[in-house]
């Protein structure tokens, strides 16, 4: 079941045109990661699929209904920017919000209960958000992002400004929803942390869709380029080969960047002739690799 349908969204400000023809979907239970630098328009994005702005052309569909209104209860949303009414209590703040999503009473308030003593803060139940530290606040909006148990959760920058340990409960709890079959996008700038949880992703640069299907199909793609060697004797193997685009030698050591139609083969058989081979491995590259050479080329107006 497609969770998430976005088609053909556009979205300009005057002139400037910050979300250009992006089309993508989401499967129920998948991990997804929204990646892009800083200014991609990845949250102009995330604001029309929330309905904080309407698309000028395309349309958005949560399971299948384009109604903004019945959508929005299907959702659950944590925004980059956090914010909550700091001199309310903690169990009035989580009613209220859950309140908001059209849930009963009765309901949000087990559903409080539990999420409290699974964030370790159910003494601080009858406490004032201001009176809590800003780890604490941020488990707090993360308890009330999903105590309505949203089948669509947004997060932006999830894991920003929680310690490790916090981090580490925060990353096991989307585990768990996940496999009750919670749709999880995430957005980050953390490329470990994306390529640790995310199945899917999307990639976008200056509004343009540049990267997007299953984190495995990606890196198989970009792995067949890179190779590193581990060798002893000379590096005369690392010059003018054509099959070589880039390489970074490091004495005993060369990750290499094979060109379009280079061969990882020719590499090998050109090592071996000067340089006694200790490791040889088609390297698979890291998603902070291909996101920096990904949005390289569409910097410099090449194709992906």
């Amino acid at each position: 079941m497609k969770v998430l349908q976005v088609e053909k969204i556009t979205k300009s400000f005057g002139d400037f045109t910050a979300v250009d023809n992006i089309t993508f979907s989401i499967d129920e239970g998948v991990i997804f990661g929204f990646i892009g630098p800083n200014g991609a328009g990845k949250t102009t994005t995330i604001r029309m699929i929330m309905n904080i702005i309407i698309p000028d052309s395309g349309k958005v569909a949560i399971l299948g209904d384009e109604n903004a209104r019945t959508a929005s209860d299907m959702i659950g949303y944590l925004p980059e920017e956090r914010g909550m009414y700091r001199k309310m209590k903690v169990k009035d703040l989580l009613l209220f919000l859950g309140e908001l999503k059209s849930k009963p009473k009765s309901f949000i308030k087990k559903e409080i209960d539990y999420w409290l003593e699974r964030m370790e803060l159910s003494e601080w139940k009858n406490k004032k958000i201001e009176e809590l530290s800003k780890g604490m606040q941020q488990k707090i909006q993360f308890a009330g992002t999903v105590l309505h148990k949203p089948k669509l959760l947004i997060l932006d920058e999830p894991f920003g400004g929680l310690d490790p340990i916090n981090q580490l409960l925060i990353k096991d709890l989307l585990l768990e929803l996940k496999e009750k079959g919670t749709t999880i996008i995430f957005s980050t700038h953390v490329m470990e942390t994306a390529e640790k949880l995310c199945e899917e992703l999307i990639l976008i640069n200056k509004g343009k869709q540049v990267l997007y299907g299953s984190l495995s199909k990606i890196k198989q793609d970009f792995g067949r380029k890179h190779v590193l060697i581990e060798y002893d004797g000379k590096d005369d193997f690392l010059k003018d080969l054509k099959d070589i685009e880039k390489y970074d030698n490091y004495g005993n050591m060369v990750e290499i960047s094979l060109g379009p139609q280079g061969n990882a083969q020719n590499v090998l058989k050109a090592a071996m002739q000067n340089a006694v081979i200790k490791k040889f491995e088609i390297k698979e590259p890291s998603l902070n690799e291909i996101f920096v050479e990904s949005v390289g080329s569409s910097e410099q107006g090449g194709e992906i």
